[in-house]
């Protein structure tokens, strides 16, 4: 618009309307008798004023202003009543926190001064609006269920870090997360509440009483008889601690939950309102009338028909109503209450697919009749309104409300536009737009109505009574089946109801990902991949900034719907480029580590800091993958990284978020904000790097100079490359293949969709299998009931009545969690879910592979890979079963002996330094060898692998973790030796439901493969044995004597006279160093067993030394009760000296070397400690059992 109001005067804004084939012929302005009956149609007169034809001027646009200031004059005169003082409440008309004087403790507070989040133990923050008579109301909008606090408070109530609202006299509180209400004392009350319901405080200062609503149901009057009078006025008040969010509406929005004679604390804008309602019914007879100037007659029609096609009468028509509807449009009030209830409107009237045109037709009239900052402002607040209403809407069975939000969401996003200027502004600068993608858990399943949908409950009884999971397949009952089946069902029911809602979702982001839109700028996936990577790394640097880490809960949701939609786009670019592969084949091409395209923030890399790499692997970058870095850079580089603490600390003080004073309340970004933590990668920002064209015959050294832009400058150049510039796959080393896997913007997806699961989707996945195990443990406690219920004898009537009292709760109990868990099942656990978390996997695990093949240059890759394929691998093992099975899976076995490859390999690459991930790494391996199913995989790996990986877990255990190398041994021969008789140890205490899978409870799986690799190496290398053993024997000697000094103190303290306690923590260091003591002298028994030669051959100059210390081994010297411990050790060793001399091996050599027998120290081997069995002659073993011949020795325990 050139000039608001001045008539027919108005630009176009070189805005396309429609295509020159799709625009009929436009005849120009229609007569006078014609546009005067459909203005008059238009904009019809009220009742009050005359209309007739001969009392009236006719209408044209000359007069349509006056005429629009005569129907609108009428509200501009109501407005002026309301400027009057409302009785009964004191205070500014806008209606906020009071973060200057009202707050006790730290909090953080929005920019709009409505949400706050908990700094401290317990902080406390009132309104600056108190009323002190009349019906008034408000809104908290809970964002965490935690403890909270929330009501009402006089000006003389004082807090402070241990008593809130509620706690004093005069101030009133419900506390949802403990079920109770607060005035001094406390007592039950209401129901609890979770993340994203709406708490609605009513107070009747007429009555003197207080009362709750929940979700709109009200929870009874909470006080009465409270205290009124002179002075006495009531702010609206909450306490809040550590972490815990809310925000509040006192009426500059529209009540989610209105109360019929209540009155918000804030005045909705009355006058706007009814002009808005004038102006949007013009705008509606505008769609409903249609203006044929051939015929010289209007003609109605549907609304959802209609189309913008240009004709000047009713874009001049449109352009008087925009001129006062657009200002209206800028008050989040009027765009929540009037236009996103129109556009909700038009999608419930006409269905969702056909009315995304006429909304996107009306978004074009607004980017035509209105400002831009105008159109802008409107779009941010209705996207806000509509992200708040999706979630903070109550869940319903059919999901109706999620699905309309949603729907009108994807219908504003279709509009290319508006799509851009929200992705570009809005969706993650102001948004924390990942909501959108969130379904939230009930935590009421009666309010969700899943009693309706899964009336039948049920839930598996898969553990005895000791907590171990039952292999054994026990016959189902004809009544357990059918309740199996319903519930079945009726979990079926909700997955289909759910997956709309994951649909609607998924488009959303598909459209987000669309890189065919170019015209009018930058396609829209460019513009989402760069406010991604800036989300990815407000996440990855700020874990402890609570304003700016999304909640898990929502990045598992937009994780799987973005590899829904990632995938979709990958497989769309494979059907037109066959050279491509399939998303079934993804993985991340090596040079985004290093070539400094994709910004990887401070996280860490394989082989240390980002800078040492590029220092010292320069040569390697120049010879493999053609990048060239100026040697005067590298000194800037390693500047810059020393001082990166000291900058970050100076960028952190100037933000305001991070400028916290103790003792006050804080502006933040709004609880939806997401603020820019804009460090730029230091490699980027200043090194120099020169790169060659790797594809092109090279003549003379030619170099290209990459342009060095932060993450939000980058161009669809940049990405995907033009003119032999190969964008992100710059510096392709190689190894790699010529032809391209897809589009190089869909492998920075998929990069930054790998480092989300790291950043915090694993933990959440964890976190929600406490609901499982739940219910295994209601389950227990009611089979245990219901079994003493039966043993009852009948005339104890007073212990079955507790009994059945007990039967019943258990029973309501697993009611409830068992629909719970079929919410969470079909979200977070079904088969897809499962299958998009083994998709990564795989994706991994290619990307390891071809990293690693890159030689010197795999320490570039982030580390974070190598956490995710070992994290993903222990989530679908370990969360989604029974739910759903791994062993069903595609390539289940492939993927397993392929991931085995990389954990052997791996876990001793000295191209890796980062000790945290090399433990990981060593305990992944550790776990791996445990279960049968992945002990066989590590089998599968090719045999130069698996010896490799066996020297490694033989090389000396000084300088290195020996304990996790110690335990994969152990693990190895477990069974096969002459202990572990049991599955579960029997001094043990009963295992839980959940610590079932622990690697250490698992029955014995012992390789007998890895164990002959192990003793061919023992055999064949004369420097690995002696060097193994010392180290074993020196790490044993120093196990035991910790272990027997610490015996000896805590019973020296046992024996004193006056009360004294232990320590508990020595407890542990003790009951931890005689475990390694057992391990270690099982890795001696495995080695005498597997290869006795390296002891008695005596053409080895080490075996006399060995065969020494190894008889020095039970020569402890202890006497009293610690000389039990002394013996059975020294009855171990001289067990191993029996087995090695009764073997054929030592009889052969003892012909003739008698002469040996004085290199061992101490006393003459003693009797046998059990008398031998007749037949062929059997020595003893460790621990004195019997001992078998070589060939049983080598066999699982079971089948001795």
């Amino acid at each position: 618009m050139t000039s608001k109001g001045a008539g027919t005067s108005f630009s176009q804004k070189s805005y396309r309307l429609t295509s020159d084939s799709e625009k009929p012929k436009v005849t120009g302005i229609v007569n006078e008798k014609l546009l005067d009956d459909y203005l008059q149609r238009i904009f019809p007169s009220p009742d009050q004023i005359p209309s007739t034809t001969a009392s009236r001027k006719p209408l044209s646009f000359q007069n349509l202003q006056e005429h629009l200031d005569q129907l609108l004059k009428e509200d501009d005169e109501a407005e002026e009543s309301e400027e009057q003082t409302v009785e009964g409440r004191l205070g500014p008309s806008t209606v906020v926190l009071d973060h200057t004087s009202g707050f006790e403790g730290l909090l953080l507070v929005d920019d709009d001064l409505l949400g706050v989040i908990g700094h401290s133990n317990f902080g406390s923050i009132r309104a600056t609006t108190c009323v002190y008579k009349g019906k008034w109301i408000y809104e908290v909008l809970i964002s965490s269920q935690g403890l909270m606090q929330i009501g009402w408070c006089t000006l003389n109530c004082r807090f402070n870090q241990e008593e809130g609202v509620g706690d004093t006299p005069d101030s009133y509180a419900y506390d949802g997360n403990r079920v109770r209400k607060w005035n001094v004392t406390t007592t039950n009350y209401g129901k609890s509440w979770a993340a994203g319901d709406i708490v609605s405080c009513l107070i009747d200062l007429d009555e003197g009483t207080i009362a709750f609503c929940l979700n709109g149901v009200s929870l009874g009057t909470a006080f009465d008889n409270i205290t009124r009078g002179s002075g006495m006025a009531y702010f609206p008040a909450i306490s809040l601690s550590f972490k815990e969010s809310v925000a509040f509406n006192f009426g500059s929005r529209p009540l989610r939950y209105p109360i019929e004679g209540y009155r918000p604390l804030q005045d909705a804008p009355t006058t706007g309102l009814v002009k808005a309602q004038k102006l949007l019914g013009y705008l509606k007879n505008v769609l409903q009338l249609e203006l044929d100037s051939e015929e010289g007659k209007l003609v109605e029609r549907e609304s959802s028909t209609w189309q913008l096609r240009g004709e000047p009468t009713v874009l001049i028509t449109m352009a008087h109503i925009f001129n006062y509807f657009a200002p209206l449009m800028c008050k989040v009030y009027l765009v929540e209450d009037v236009l996103m209830k129109f556009l909700l409107g038009i999608l419930e009237t006409d269905g969702s697919e056909e009315s995304y045109p006429l909304i996107q037709q009306l978004l074009d009239l607004m980017w035509l009749l209105m400002e831009d900052y105008e159109v802008q402002e409107c779009l941010k607040q209705l996207m806000m309104s509509l992200l708040r209403a999706y979630r903070f809407s109550p869940i319903i069975p059919d999901l109706s409300l999620q699905m309309h939000y949603l729907r009108l969401t994807i219908a504003i996003l279709k509009h290319e536009k508006s799509r851009k200027f929200l992705l570009n502004n809005v969706l993650f600068d102001v948004l924390r737009s990942v909501v959108f993608f969130y379904i939230k858990s009930p935590l009421r399943v009666e309010e969700a109505g899943l009693q309706e949908l899964i009336p039948t409950t049920w839930w598996p009884n898969r553990f005895n009574k000791e907590g171990k999971e039952t292999k054994e397949v026990k016959e189902e009952s004809a009544e357990e089946r059918l309740r199996r089946r319903a519930y079945e069902r009726g979990c079926q029911r909700l997955k289909k109801r759910i997956e709309v809602v994951e649909d609607l979702q998924v488009q959303i982001l598909k459209l987000l990902l669309n890189n065919k839109d170019h015209n009018g700028g930058e396609a829209s996936r460019y513009i989402f991949l760069n406010k991604f990577r800036k989300f990815l790394q407000e996440n990855a640097s700020s874990r402890g900034n609570l304003t700016v880490l999304c909640p898990p809960e929502y990045m598992v949701c937009f994780l799987h719907r973005l590899i829904t939609a990632l995938r979709y786009y990958w497989d769309e670019y494979k059907a037109s480029n066959p050279a491509a592969a399939f998303s079934e084949e993804a993985y991340v091409p090596p040079q985004l580590f290093y070539n400094g395209k994709v910004d990887y923030f401070d996280l860490q890399r394989l082989g240390g800091l980002l800078s040492h790499l590029k220092k010292t692997l320069k040569d390697d970058l120049a010879s493999k993958a053609n990048i060239l870095i100026d040697p005067s850079e590298l000194q800037a580089i390693t500047m810059d990284d020393l001082d990166e603490d000291d900058e970050s600390a100076t960028s952190t003080a100037q933000r305001p978020v991070a400028a916290l004073a103790i003792g006050g309340a804080l502006a933040r970004p709004s609880w939806l904000s997401s603020p820019t933590l804009s460090r730029a990668n230091r490699f980027l920002s200043t090194a120099a790097v020169s790169l060659m064209n790797p594809r092109r015959p090279l003549g003379t050294m030619e170099k290209v100079k990459i342009r060095t832009l932060n993450v939000e400058q980058r161009t669809e150049e940049d990405i995907e490359g033009s003119n032999g510039n190969e964008g992100l796959l710059l510096g392709r080393p190689p190894e790699e293949p010529d032809q391209p896997l897809t589009e190089n913007s869909l492998l920075e997806i998929l990069d930054g969709v790998i480092m989300m699961y790291n950043l915090s989707v694993h933990q959440q996945l964890g976190k929600m299998v406490g609901v499982s195990d739940d219910v295994n443990e209601y389950a227990l406690a009611l089979k245990d009931t219901e079994e003493k219920l039966n043993r009852c004898p009948k005339w104890r009537k007073d212990i079955q009545e507790e009994l059945m009292k007990s039967q019943k709760v258990f029973s309501e109990k697993l009611n409830h969690l068992s629909r719970r868990l079929a919410w969470i099942n079909v979200t977070i656990y079904s088969k897809e879910k499962m299958q998009d978390i083994y998709w990564l996997l795989r994706v991994c695990t290619r990307t390891i592979e071809h990293g690693d093949r890159t030689g010197s240059l795999f320490a570039f890759m982030p580390e974070f890979y190598l956490s995710v394929a070992m994290n993903s691998y222990s989530a679908l093992k370990n969360y989604f079963s029974p739910v759903n099975s791994m062993e069903e899976l595609p390539g289940y076995e492939e993927t397993l002996t392929r991931l085995a490859a990389i954990l052997a390999k791996h876990f001793a690459d000295t191209r890796i330094v980062g000790t945290d991930i090399r433990d990981s790494l060593m305990q992944a391996l550790a776990s791996y060898v445990c279960y049968p199913h992945s002990l066989r995989a590590v089998e599968r790996i090719p045999e130069e692998q698996r010896i490799t990986m066996m020297k490694n877990l033989l090389a000396p255990y000084e300088q290195r973790p020996w304990a996790q190398t110690n335990w994969i041994l152990v693990r190895l021969w477990r069974g096969c030796g002459f202990g572990y008789r049991y599955t579960r140890l029997p001094h043990l205490l009963k295992t839980k439901p959940e610590d079932a899978n622990l690697p250490s409870l698992q029955k014995p799986c012992p390789s007998i493969l890895l164990q002959g690799h192990m003793a061919d190496l023992l055999r064949s290398d004369r420097d690995m044995a002696p060097s193994f053993l010392n180290s074993v024997l020196n790490q044993l000697n120093w196990a035991f004597s910790e272990f027997i000094g610490m015996i000896q103190e805590i019973q020296q303290a046992a024996e004193r006279l006056e009360r004294n306690f232990v320590d508990s923590r020595q407890l542990k260091v003790c009951a931890t160093c005689f475990d390694l003591s057992v391990s270690l002298l099982r890795v001696l028994e495995m080695t005498v067993t597997l290869a006795p030669e390296i002891f008695l051959d005596w053409n080895r100059p080490s075996s006399e030394l060995l065969l020494r210390r190894l008889a020095q081994v039970g020569d402890v010297g202890a006497g009293g009760a610690l000389g039990t411990l002394s013996r059975s050790l020294e009855a171990s060793t001289l067990g191993l000296f029996v087995w090695l001399l009764g073997t054929p091996r030592a009889t052969a050599l003892g012909r003739g070397q008698a002469s040996h027998r004085s290199a061992l120290s101490g006393p003459m081997l003693p009797a046998p400690l059990h008398p031998v069995p007749p037949g062929p002659a059997r020595t003893h073993g460790l621990w004195g059992h019997p001992s078998p011949s070589r060939e049983e020795a080598l066999l699982p325990a079971e089948l001795h």
